[in-house]
């Protein structure tokens, strides 16, 4: 299996969204030769993949307590303790403590944060514009700084500076993350001082002292709300920084690829807010951005695989499946299916999403899953929704966009799904 990846990832793919091969090339075959439902074995472990909604839905949203996290090593789920690696009642009673940050009105007063750092990465971009009127740019490091920005000012206020060290903290973090989950784990080794362990944990103490001096467990802010699950605080907001970023890195590459929704967008963004900053209610009027945003995220979801693993024999849907079972959902293979999206799968169509998600697939299953499913959504879909929809509005006030000639097109897995060699775009003024 990794050496089906690495052979797709060692060369660059057509300019089409034909990504599956690329992308996750195993599981893909599994799929074309063995159907919805197909098993594999990792190592010693057996792994059921599923690619049917129902199916899928049915174990995101199943509640007796078999279903857990996949087993591995403990040094990356150590340092990725957010709610999505938490279980049982830890994960319940934490989720419930942070849910109140994500309500709606806790987010339109976030606005004011979002407007901040939106305006002032359009003025670093007519900066680098210039008189020119044209510059290169690539849109992935910019979006990420972008995403950190804003969750520094709504988390950290006042003490924006030192919420934005957190953040910068939070990717070398991540990179610590990914090496941790792609090594052979051997027992201890965590405590032996080498010069990552040591990294590893100056990081750790650096993001909770900075989290505790300026937050208040005690207020209903976002920082405060976190401070109370503190064990999380170091990692669910920057997974929402890396996938917002991505989002809205593919937004960009797509509609540079089809300009004539990028036409479509900026109409109806002028039509509705001019020059003026977006509001709350103009956002929520912004239809042909939401169907945008939305088809990107079923071409490129940040998150393609949600794994569980059976600690005890689970019956669904009549299938019954042991103790012992790693559970693949390919949220990819899904929403790359002809028989859920229709022949047309591989194309950029908007218009599936006019009248909204629950029927923008074929038939009447929803196979769209692009935060989850049940119980265990995400809960900062609306933050990252809210936030995609301002950066891109404003965008499309002021600049248009077209593929640079240096952009090769490669999606590939690294946490979430990326351009490989990041995102090139020829960047103009209006």
């Amino acid at each position: 299996m990794k050496q089906s990846f690495m052979e797709a990832r060692s060369k660059p793919m057509a300019l089409n969204h034909s990504i599956l091969p690329r992308v996750i090339p195993f599981y893909h075959e599994m799929a074309q030769k063995y159907g919805k439902v197909s098993v594999s074995w990792n190592f010693t472990r057996p792994r059921v993949m599923i690619v049917e909604p129902e199916l899928m839905r049915m174990i995101l949203t199943y509640k007796n307590g078999h279903l857990h996290r996949l087993p591995g090593n403990p040094l990356g789920y150590l340092l990725a303790r957010g709610l999505s690696y938490l279980e049982g009642e830890k994960w319940a009673k934490r989720r419930k403590l942070v849910a109140p940050a994500f309500h709606l009105e806790k987010l339109k007063g976030m606005m004011p944060a979002f407007s901040t750092s939106c305006h002032n990465l359009i003025e670093r971009w007519k900066n680098l514009v210039g008189p020119q009127g044209t510059y290169e740019l690539d849109v992935m490091p910019e979006f990420q700084n972008l995403t950190g920005d804003v969750i520094s000012r709504t988390a950290f206020g006042s003490s924006y500076e030192e919420g934005r060290r957190v953040f910068e903290l939070q990717k070398e973090q991540i990179v610590l993350v990914m090496e941790s989950f792609q090594n052979f784990y051997i027992p201890g080794f965590r405590f032996v001082p080498t010069r990552k362990n040591k990294k590893r944990y100056y990081i750790e103490s650096e993001i909770k002292a900075m989290t505790l001096k300026n937050g208040d467990p005690g207020n209903d802010d976002l920082l405060g709300l976190l401070l109370q699950c503190q064990e999380q605080t170091d990692s669910e907001m920057t997974i929402e920084d890396v996938t917002t970023a991505n989002w809205l890195t593919w937004t960009i590459l797509l509609l540079s690829m089809h300009p004539n929704w990028q036409e479509k967008a900026r109409a109806e963004v002028l039509q509705i807010c001019g020059k003026k900053m977006p509001d709350i209610e103009a956002i929520s009027n912004l239809k042909i951005v939401s169907m945008i945003l939305h088809e990107v995220l079923r071409l490129y979801p940040p998150v393609i695989m949600q794994f569980r693993h059976t600690r005890e024999r689970i019956n669904i849907a009549g299938m019954c499946i042991p103790a012992g079972v790693d559970l693949v959902l390919p949220t990819l293979l899904l929403h790359h299916s002809p028989e859920y999206w229709g022949d047309d799968v591989e194309e950029f169509k908007p218009e599936r999403f006019s009248e909204g998600v629950s029927k923008a697939s074929k038939g009447d299953q929803i196979a769209f899953y692009p935060f989850g499913w049940g119980h265990r959504i995400c809960l900062g879909q609306g933050l990252a929704m809210i936030e995609a929809k301002m950066a891109l509005a404003m965008i499309l006030q002021h600049f248009w966009f077209e593929l640079s000639p240096a952009y090769t097109h490669a999606p590939y897995r690294i946490i979430t799904l990326q351009p490989q060699y990041g995102a090139p775009i020829i960047l103009h003024q209006i």
